[in-house]
């Protein structure tokens, strides 16, 4: 018998948003479910390679640390489709690197609840935007999660 942990998760049509990933077994509360994977760059590459983008609510970036962000439209992985929900199952977790090298911070996602096997993980993406929140922002950010607290929109209050 192989050592590897067997995925409990697959990716599959969802009906927040395009793709979404499902459990595939019973996700207990406090499991750790996957690392979001992708090439870690600085924000300035990012800002660089994706700054003259129109942005259209759709992003595969995760702010690592103040140095870094995770690019999974490079190199990512299944975790790059979990959707944003107001109310999630699970939440994202940045693991620091225990030397000094930030690059080698990690992002793992958790569950906050048991899980179903056929439920469709989230995470509140928790996205906060250095300009003013207009209603054009709102729209392009726009939630679909269906929750019965959902704000419609995914940015989050500024502190």
């Amino acid at each position: 018998m192989s050592n590897k942990k067997r995925k409990k998760i697959e990716a599959r049509l969802s009906s927040i948003h395009g793709n979404g990933v499902f459990a595939t077994e019973a996700i207990r509360k406090g499991e750790r479910i996957v690392r979001y994977k992708g090439k870690v760059r600085t924000h300035e590459d990012v800002d660089d390679v994706y700054g003259d983008d129109d942005e259209d609510g759709h992003t595969f970036l995760f702010t690592l640390n103040d140095d870094y962000v995770i690019d999974a439209n490079v190199d990512g992985n299944i975790a790059r489709w979990i959707n944003h929900s107001c109310n999630p199952n699970c939440e994202s977790e940045v693991e620091e690197h225990d030397g000094k090298n930030r690059k080698k911070d990690k992002v793992y996602i958790h569950a906050i609840r048991n899980i179903k096997p056929g439920e469709e993980l989230t995470y509140n993406y928790g996205i906060v935007l250095d300009e003013p929140y207009t209603a054009k922002l709102k729209k392009l950010w726009a939630c679909k999660c269906g929750s019965k607290n959902c704000t419609g929109t995914m940015l989050q209050p500024k502190d």
